[in-house]
């Protein structure tokens, strides 16, 4: 099988559904930036050992990334919406929420703004983190005209505050000084 189609070559692509739409729909590029994040979370994972404690917590987001680009990409008016359709609820809000617990309760408290950077691992978390803001901004965006569940978006929204206290935590394990802005 062949991995070209040749049927974007004019600008469209289809939806999950089969509708086509422009590629610079609001949900291609929602779901493009989730695809975005995806891959950089890849990348931050290939960089921790199989014995971190992180590293199943992130292939874990990397599933639900995949889930959530899968819904931004699904055309909601084909019959197979709700075939295809995934239901995120409060439990995976909150299962985020007490991973950034877990890991901010061993982290000092913050006095001044900090610089993204550090080691290797807490740059990549931060690169993270602002694809994370951008995937939100967009799906707001698309939101404007499409359905998108609420929790969704949360998840979205604390998914930035995780990859900011991890970025922070792993300064923390390798004893790097953080990187402040100077007031």
């Amino acid at each position: 099988m062949k991995i070209y189609t040749k049927t974007g070559d004019t600008g469209k692509t289809a939806l999950i559904g089969g509708k086509r739409v422009n590629k610079n729909d609001a949900r291609l590029e929602a779901y493009g930036t989730i695809d975005e994040l995806n891959s950089f979370v890849g990348l931050l994972i290939s960089f921790l050992s199989d014995e971190d404690e992180n590293r199943a917590f992130l292939l874990e987001i990397q599933n639900t990334l995949f889930d959530i680009g899968g819904n931004l990409a699904l055309d909601t008016e084909s019959d197979n919406a709700k075939k295809y359709n995934i239901a995120f609820d409060e439990q995976n809000v909150a299962k985020l929420e007490a991973e950034i617990d877990r890991i901010s309760k061993n982290l000092p408290a913050l006095k001044q703004f900090l610089l993204p950077g550090g080691s290797q691992t807490a740059s990549f978390c931060h690169v993270c983190r602002t694809i994370s803001r951008r995937a939100e901004r967009n799906i707001y965006a698309m939101s404007e005209k499409f359905f998108v569940q609420k929790e969704l978006l949360s998840y979205i929204n604390r998914l930035s505050d995780y990859f900011f206290v991890l970025a922070r935590f792993m300064n923390k394990n390798i004893n790097k000084d953080f990187f402040y802005v100077k007031q």
